[in-house]
């Protein structure tokens, strides 16, 4: 099922419709700041195991997830204030901050060291469906791992649509995968380099 959403001004009922999805244990394709993700509520297991399945991805490899705002990341993440700052100048954006995971977060998202990859995108369209949600949403871009995601909604739906339950249309994404950087032990260190600028860490 594809359900095209206004990638601007998110139309509520269809935001419902997307979240009424997730509650019910569904596995959804979306946009976000930078390509296409795939995901389900974080708490929803059976889920986040289809999604490593659709992925044929290594279970070792955890998923990083999508929190409504900054106050909602240090529910599920050890923020200290050199942490907040720093994602407070570049969130909502492209880029995936690694942070020691707390007690709330499922094992399955997180590595053996007990850190998490959180995301603030900024897009309208996933920034709904989480707030409304009321849980932090799994994110992890639409491709077989090793291969190139898939940016037009409507190739999606029609490689993943059988696999998935509901493909967020927000329009064509051209991007690349976020920026993943850590922020481990206040050290700054870039883990991918991808969509967006990353001259403000040598800058330092």
């Amino acid at each position: 099922m594809i359900l095209s959403i206004n990638p601007i001004n998110p139309q509520q009922r269809l935001i419902n419709r997307v979240v009424e999805c997730l509650k019910q244990g569904g596995v959804i394709v979306y946009p976000t700041d930078t390509i296409y993700g795939i995901g389900c509520d974080i708490f929803n297991k059976k889920g986040v195991k289809k999604i490593y399945q659709i992925k044929q991805r290594d279970p070792r490899k955890p998923f990083s997830f999508i929190c409504s705002d900054l106050s909602d990341v240090s529910n599920y993440a050890q923020v200290s204030n050199f942490a907040f700052k720093t994602m407070k100048r570049n969130l909502p954006g492209p880029y995936t901050f690694v942070l020691e995971a707390t007690r709330i977060v499922p094992d399955l998202l997180t590595t053996k060291q007990k850190t998490v990859g959180i995301r603030i995108p900024d897009n309208p369209i996933a920034q709904a469906i989480v707030k409304e949600l009321g849980h932090p949403l799994v994110t992890t871009s639409v491709n077989i791992s090793g291969e190139e995601p898939i940016h037009d909604p409507a190739e999606i739906e029609m490689n993943l649509g059988k696999m998935v339950d509901m493909v967020v249309d927000g329009g064509v994404l051209l991007g690349d995968a976020s920026t993943v950087i850590s922020l481990i032990d206040d050290q700054v260190e870039i883990l991918r380099q991808g969509s967006g600028d990353t001259s403000w860490i040598h800058q330092r």
